[in-house]
């Protein structure tokens, strides 16, 4: 019997490795919403980390959390520093690109919960009266990481936070 159990324990494993490695090597995270304002009321909110902030979901993760800006007040080299709770975590967020009224690329170096390096793009397109934002994070996905997504849906939690911060972001833009 417990032989049995054993080899039923290493079929279940040995399966979860090997679907596991057949994951896709990187990830990506996108939500959209339409905002009631010109691109250029949008963009300074994304731009500016200090305004970032005011909108951001992660921001209410923890009232506690530690916060440090350097460089520029915004744009390319914008860097915000952050460290709360383990809900908020330990990185920093840094302005790569941005093309004014249109796009802010950044690069999220996470530390805690756990380390990543990730790249966040906001595009800006503009529809007649509205401004189409979409939010976007994609990074590579390591083995180990592979596994731990055939059990948590990573779309469905950083897309959850996306669709919160982008609803902020619409109600801070229109009442501009």
């Amino acid at each position: 019997m417990i032989k049995i159990i054993a080899l039923a324990v290493v079929l279940v494993v040995g399966a979860v490795l090997v679907i596991a490695a057949t994951r896709p090597d990187t990830f990506r995270v996108q939500r959209s919403a339409s905002i009631q304002a010109p691109p250029d009321k949008v963009f300074p909110l994304i731009n500016d980390l200090r305004r970032f902030s005011a909108w951001s979901p992660y921001e209410k993760k923890d009232p506690n959390m530690v916060r440090a800006y350097s460089g520029p007040a915004s744009g390319p080299g914008a860097t915000y520093a952050f460290s709360g709770n383990k809900e908020a975590g330990k990185g920093t967020i840094r302005i790569t690109d941005a093309t004014e009224a249109s796009t802010v690329r950044m690069n999220l170096l996470m530390l805690e919960p756990i380390e990543c390096d990730n790249k966040v793009e906001f595009t800006l397109e503009p529809k007649g009266d509205v401004t189409q934002v979409t939010w976007s994070l994609q990074g590579p996905v390591p083995y180990v990481a592979k596994i731990v997504h055939l059990f948590l849906d990573m779309d469905k939690m950083v897309g959850k936070d996306f669709e919160i911060g982008l609803t902020n972001l619409k109600n801070l833009a229109e009442a501009a």
